[in-house]
């Protein structure tokens, strides 16, 4: 089974966690997610299935810790949701945030004449740290699938505070969103992926991840070097209590050209395989991510 091109967390959830937050607050909406998560896992065979490899198999946990990280990995997934809604919310001053790279994360953004590419992935909780970033959100532009956009615009542009950021719809049939991307870094603004899922076996290449081969989209490391812009690998996680920490990465790419695309790829991927390895709980591709 691989990724359709749309994720978990459908319009009635973010509708129904909304009206938790605004009337009963945070903590018990954290709360009533013990029972959602006891009932997902039985009611969400495929997800729990390619859940159950990535920590028997992937992680190499025994079996006693790999029930117990399904587990939490649902709980978490939920908290992400919750914590997107609050902070869209305006409710932001109810988190704590720490920074690691950060300096030179700003100094690419202050010093880029050719905007910047920050690529991330489906772990942690992306979207949040863009309303911690002050005015530097206004320049940053979310390149997501059309199928994930339309899913939940419109319930959160009824109900939340106006996001900071912008959003670079792809629709699979054009090339606009190309297009749109090559404006934004030529504005000096920076450009958002996602670089662990694909749609199109062609758009995507095989290498090593957590010590296994697995498939991710060549697309963003190839418009970085086509249009030479300097990249940064960034992450929010979520760590205990309500706090997040955003991770930072500089890659440093010595090669030109294709071999450039390959050398930026894997260094993403090592860099994911740290994150992941340091977070266990926050992978959130519920697909069979590996080749196997």
């Amino acid at each position: 089974m691989l990724w359709q091109g749309k994720s978990r967390g459908g319009s009635f959830g973010y509708r129904f966690f909304i009206y938790l937050i605004r009337h009963l607050g945070i903590r018990f909406a954290y709360f009533f997610l013990i029972f959602v998560v006891v009932h997902f896992i039985p009611f969400a065979p495929l997800a729990t299935k390619s859940n159950w490899k990535y920590y028997r198999k992937i992680q190499g946990f025994g079996f006693f810790k790999t029930v117990r990280m399904m587990y939490l990995n649902y709980y978490r997934f939920g908290q992400t949701l919750i914590d997107k809604v609050a902070v869209r919310s305006g409710l932001y001053e109810k988190y704590q945030y720490a920074f690691e790279n950060y300096d030179a994360f700003l100094d690419k953004l202050d010093h880029s004449e050719r905007g910047v590419i920050l690529i991330g992935a489906h772990v942690g909780n992306w979207e949040v740290g863009g309303n911690f970033f002050g005015e530097y959100a206004k320049k940053i532009n979310i390149v997501m699938y059309d199928a994930e956009y339309q899913k939940i615009k419109k319930i959160l542009a009824e109900s939340l505070d106006p996001q900071t950021h912008k959003i670079i719809p792809i629709v699979e049939s054009g090339f606009t969103h190309i297009y749109q991307i090559k404006d934004a870094l030529e504005n000096n603004e920076y450009v958002c992926f996602q670089g662990d899922r694909f749609v199109g076996e062609k758009s995507a290449k095989t290498v090593t991840f957590m010590g296994r081969p697995a498939r991710f989209p060549v697309g963003p490391f190839l418009l970085a070097t086509r249009f030479e812009s300097p990249v940064v690998f960034y992450f929010s996680m979520r760590e205990k209590g309500m706090k997040y920490r955003f991770i930072f990465t500089i890659p440093e790419v010595k090669s030109k050209g294709k071999q450039a695309i390959d050398e930026l790829l894997n260094l993403y991927a090592g860099t994911l395989e740290k994150i992941v390895k340091r977070y266990p709980e926050q992978w959130f591709n519920y697909y069979n991510f590996w080749n196997e």
